[in-house]
């Protein structure tokens, strides 16, 4: 595996690497533990006690964003290739939907899962550092496809997920052919009669919209991590041109 490119908007303060060892596996898994079940008291699995495993870590490629002066990893997410899930048994969002649409596109697939930034670094540029990254991934790797799950939190009865929804609804959602069924749908929430509900989308939703993404569908309820997830499928041919030029054209010329 080539090294990734170095994408991002200069800065000195971070920087973006793939795993290549299984210490730096453990050290994207104990972020993730630290952000899922610490922060946010999701039930996970694992039997490692401080760090978030699953059958899946093995054929991933792990994608770290590290703080410069520490080197210590405040980022990551992790990349599924369509070889990658042949060897896991599947894709992981295969276990919330029927993945048949996607599974039928030509090409090769990019499945991204367990996004996840340290809470100090939410408000800089950790997430576009991580996404240059991913961008360099995508460039070396003549990935056609790339999907994930946004997840929505329903602290509040699914209400804000409800509004979300009406937007992706509206202005985000792939072609019906393209849509997947949730294994557990939510029940959908009263919504005010004007469809203005105030309701920001998470960042990580929010950049997949930016990129182009499209909603695959009504989202699957994740009683584990106690969100809604919505599949997002982006085709790298559709990127936002605003991002082509500032990511992927930038790959090809380093």
């Amino acid at each position: 595996m080539s090294a990734i490119p170095q994408l991002a908007p200069a800065n000195p303060k971070l920087y973006v690497e793939l795993a290549t060892s299984a210490d730096e596996v453990r050290e994207a898994q104990r972020l993730r533990h630290r952000i899922f079940a610490t922060e946010l008291g999701a039930t996970l699995k694992g039997t490692e006690a401080g760090l978030d495993t699953d059958r899946f870590d093995p054929h991933c490629h792990h994608l770290l964003v590290r703080e410069t002066a520490t080197r210590r990893v405040i980022g990551s997410t992790r990349l599924l290739t369509d070889d990658g899930a042949t060897a896991a048994g599947g894709f992981y969002s295969a276990g919330e939907f029927n993945l048949d649409p996607i599974l039928a596109l030509p090409g090769r697939r990019l499945e991204v899962g367990r996004t996840c930034i340290a809470p100090e670094f939410r408000q800089g540029a950790a997430i576009a550092v991580l996404w240059s990254g991913l961008a360099g991934f995508i460039h070396l790797n003549d990935i056609d496809y790339l999907f994930g799950c946004a997840s929505i939190e329903l602290d509040d009865g699914g209400t804000r997920a409800g509004a979300i929804m009406q937007r992706l609804r509206h202005h985000a959602m792939a072609d019906a052919a393209l849509h997947v069924c949730p294994r557990l749908p939510i029940p959908e929430a009263d919504l005010p009669a004007d469809d203005k509900l105030a309701a920001p989308m998470p960042p990580l939703l929010k950049a997949y919209v930016r990129l182009g993404a499209k909603a695959c569908g009504e989202p699957c309820w994740d009683p584990d991590f106690k969100v809604a997830d919505v599949l997002m499928l982006l085709d790298v041919d559709e990127l936002n041109p605003a991002y082509s030029r500032h990511f992927l054209d930038r790959a090809a010329r380093d």
